[in-house]
């Protein structure tokens, strides 16, 4: 039987984050993406969301499929992306959970008590795992699904340090975590200069597999996995470049973005990114 891909994506939720745009009463966090490759019995998924109520819902979803669930492959350290994970180990706890050293490490810094606090539980007060477990390490950068290999792309930085995809060669998948975004406002707050640099390298590596599919960490719900969105992702990080350039306040730069991309999800994001790069 081919591997097969399913995509579960849960939607915008608001946070408690006070520093608003002049044309917003409140901040929203973007819809995550999670991924489920499988075959004829075995699944593995990739990326288990963040709040109690995401990784409940989740795991509903996967126990539809009926299948046996081996692994949990987490693709960075952003915890939107992994604090469901005790949630879904809970329910299936034969799955191993892996990630890559450097994501390990990422991920370890994101449970960091101060951090968690600070940033995490600010934003989402009471919405936040109390079983936060990081993955263990996954040697020899690959996984293998009913006789099929699941390829780890090692990208650097993208939207954060130490990013990762998974490529499915046999269907022509690449699951790219926060390296590509369908439809959705990127979140730029952690790449300066050379981080968007080093992005639109890690897009060439990806354009660079040649896949026919590729599901975004966050996206658009109704909106299909076309590889198209790594040159869409490319394009809004050359056009935030260009309008860094010629715009002198976080305003001024919001606005810009807003008028180039005035459709994608959660104009919040640009707010934030336009803070970070303007100061």
């Amino acid at each position: 039987m081919t591997l097969n891909y399913d995509v579960y994506v849960a939607p915008s939720i608001p946070t408690a984050v006070p520093d608003l745009p002049p044309d917003l009463d409140r901040r929203w966090w973007s819809p995550i993406s999670s991924t489920l490759i499988y075959g004829e019995r075995d699944a593995v998924l990739v990326d288990p969301l963040m709040t109690i109520d995401q990784a409940v819902a989740l795991a509903e979803w996967v126990s539809a499929f009926d299948k046996n669930l081996t692994t949990i492959y987490i693709t960075h350290g952003h915890g939107d992306h992994w604090f469901g994970l005790g949630t879904l180990l809970a329910r299936f706890p034969q799955a191993e959970p892996v990630a890559v050293p450097a994501v390990i490490a990422q991920m370890k810094a994101q449970v960091a008590p101060e951090f968690l606090e600070s940033f995490w539980h600010s934003r989402f007060p009471g919405q936040i795992p109390t079983r936060l477990i990081v993955a263990d390490e996954l040697t020899g950068g690959r996984l293998e699904l009913e006789g099929e290999e699941l390829t780890v792309v090692e990208l650097g930085h993208t939207d954060t340090d130490d990013t990762t995809a998974l490529h499915v060669p046999s269907i022509g998948l690449v699951v790219a975590g926060d390296a590509a975004y369908n439809d959705v406002h990127l979140y730029l707050a952690e790449s300066p200069a050379e981080g968007r640099k080093s992005w639109l390298a890690a897009l060439d590596m990806l354009e660079d597999l040649a896949p026919s599919a590729v599901v975004a960490g966050h996206k658009r719900p109704e909106r299909p996995d076309d590889p198209v969105i790594i040159e869409e992702t490319r394009r809004y990080i050359l056009d935030f470049d260009s309008a860094l350039a010629r715009t002198s306040t976080t305003e001024d730069l919001y606005r810009a973005m807003l008028d180039l991309h005035p459709d994608r999800v959660n104009q919040g994001a640009v707010w934030g990114s336009a803070r970070s790069a303007k100061g």
